[in-house]
């Protein structure tokens, strides 16, 4: 009974935000004590699918995608190194790797601003993105050097010796292997980079318009429908992502099978 009732609690708390949302955002003339509205509308919708609209959350997808992909990149050497070997410093080394997740987020924008208007980088989406990678990083290296903390090596080892060159060891061994642990690697790095407002804003000086950009220069107008409106398509990618990789969350993917069929 308790399991089941935390379960109702949770999928409410999960739900009811998305139901109020979509209610607001069609209501139209919804005033105090009214459970539900009197009139719908959808001049919400019509107001916010524009081409600011397009623009900004073309602009976050890219970006986005971008830092997902280089993080990657750059986490799997990190990580495995963190993960598999033992070496004079690796504390020292870790804590530089939270440190962005430390220090309060305007004094690293601030820092890094003046760094990139030297760079001729502010402004810029390559700019923008290249700043994304300073609080993606910690998530991406961390979750990972988890995975690689419980990696066995010797399969590669086994691989090289039957004559399997890198590229291919890493392909049909290494990756399958970890690649549940990337999903949800690269499932932080696409959240933390679609989110960012502070750095976005600072770095891309208003001419780089993400999503959480345009969601907070609608915010002060005060028109909740629109408000409303402009949440959803934000949330929107976020939740279709974790539907996508819950199997991965949940820990239902099971990585021994691929490697027998390796």
């Amino acid at each position: 009974i308790l399991r089941y009732s935390a379960l109702i609690l949770l999928l409410l708390g999960l739900v009811l935000p998305f139901t109020a949302f979509i209610i607001n955002s069609l209501a139209f003339r919804w005033f105090y004590p009214q459970l539900i509205p009197n009139e719908w509308s959808l001049d919400a919708w019509n107001s916010v699918l524009n081409d600011d609209l397009f623009e900004a959350f073309y602009n976050s997808v890219v970006i986005a995608v971008g830092v997902t992909f280089v993080s990657i990149l750059i986490g799997i050497p990190a990580s495995r190194a963190m993960g598999l070997y033992q070496f004079r410093g690796k504390r020292i080394v870790e804590f530089l790797i939270l440190a962005p997740t430390i220090v309060p987020g305007i004094a690293v924008a601030m820092g890094l601003n003046i760094n990139f208007l030297r760079w001729n980088l502010s402004g810029e989406l390559f700019g923008v993105g290249l700043v994304h990678l300073v609080p993606v990083m910690p998530y991406v290296v961390l979750t990972l050097s988890g995975v690689f903390a419980n990696y066995n090596p010797e399969f590669e080892q086994q691989a090289r010796t039957l004559g399997a060159g890198p590229l291919r060891t890493f392909w049909y061994v290494t990756f399958p292997a970890i690649f549940p642990g990337l999903v949800v690697a690269s499932l932080f790095a696409f959240l933390v980079s679609w989110s960012q407002y502070i750095l976005t804003f600072l770095i891309g000086q208003g001419r780089v318009i993400t999503m959480p950009v345009l969601l907070f220069t609608t915010v002060p107008g005060g028109k909740s429908p629109s408000i409303a409106a402009m949440s959803l398509v934000f949330i929107a990618p976020a939740v279709l992502i974790l539907l996508l990789s819950s199997r991965y969350l949940s820990g239902e993917s099971n990585t021994v099978g691929g490697f027998g069929q390796v």
